[in-house]
């Protein structure tokens, strides 16, 4: 038995085609619609319909509700600690060491797979969606959708920097000034294949920097930062490239006793509810490992 889920079409919306309705009001990706077209589960008033085929207003466009079938992932009984879920999204906390799915010859012990078992102990079958990444040493916000479409619009938030993504990094030096703005193409570094550098060939990287504390004793600095882009590795690069490189970061900086890996925290996530726009921010608590440090340096 197929599912639809039914739209009145308002009249500010007559005179767009099906195609235009469904990415712009609906939000649905070009994919998305070439799947709903290929399974003809696009109805309009009833009757099957072609994407240039142009609406009024009133009209009834029912749309084919095309479920998951698997998770993308092998689900996998583990702790994870969700900050915030509504029937679109969930926002984890992630632990530091830990990735958020599966990469290279590491396939199973990552937020993905504790995540697929979490929603399968529910009976709910979801593909696991990360829309952004971490760094398998970063702690903090990940956001997981729960469908293709929240996913789409989610992407599209974070591709418009309406999706915001803020962090916490304690970096070596006072910096100075104490705030400030960052910006310095990032492409891959040239000798080393795993590592990323500033590169005048590189894409466009913006990142925002403030001081929420100095540490004059340890001379070491908190920071808040947030981003415009989101490259590899980017507030790791830019703040060595600045000269106050994240303290434990011993890619691009040095390691240290104060913490056994690079002191940087997705501290916390703000967008849009897909459903009624209202903003949303949600924050991760610093990690044991990441306030110790804290309190090593006064």
């Amino acid at each position: 038995m197929r599912s639809f889920t039914s739209y009145r079409v308002a009249q500010e919306h007559a005179g767009l085609t099906v195609e235009t309705y469904l990415k712009q009001v609906l939000q649905y990706s070009g994919r998305k619609i070439q799947k709903l077209t290929r399974q003809k589960g696009i109805f309009l008033n009833g009757k099957p319909v072609f994407l240039q085929k142009k609406i009024k207003s009133d009209d009834n466009l029912r749309i084919l509700v095309t479920e998951d079938t698997s998770y993308g992932v092998h689900p996998e009984q583990g702790i994870i600690e969700i900050l915030y879920e509504d029937d679109y999204l969930l926002v984890l906390n992630k632990p530091p060491r830990q990735l958020v799915h599966p990469t290279g010859q590491t396939t199973t012990g990552t937020q993905a797979n504790f995540l697929a078992f979490h929603l399968e102990q529910q009976g709910i079958v979801n593909t696991v969606r990360a829309i952004h990444r971490l760094d398998r040493e970063t702690s903090g916000c990940v956001i997981f959708a729960k469908d293709g479409r929240s996913q789409f619009i989610l992407e599209q938030q974070l591709a418009a920097n309406i999706l915001k993504r803020s962090y916490w990094a304690l970096v070596k030096g006072i910096v100075n000034p104490p705030s400030g703005v960052i910006e310095a193409p990032i492409g891959p570094h040239p000798n080393l294949p795993n590592r990323r550098a500033i590169n005048e060939q590189g894409e466009q990287a913006l990142t925002h920097f403030q001081t929420i504390r100095t540490f004059p004793a340890a001379a070491v600095s908190l920071l808040e930062l947030s981003l415009e882009t989101g490259r590899t590795h980017q507030i790791r690069v830019h703040l060595a490239h600045l000269g106050y490189p994240i303290i434990g970061d011993g890619m691009y900086g040095v390691r240290s006793p104060l913490i056994s890996r690079q002191a940087l925290h997705a501290h916390s996530v703000t967008f849009r509810h897909i459903q009624d726009d209202r903003d949303i921010t949600v924050e991760a608590p610093l990690p044991p490992d990441f306030t110790q440090a804290l309190l090593l340096c006064k």
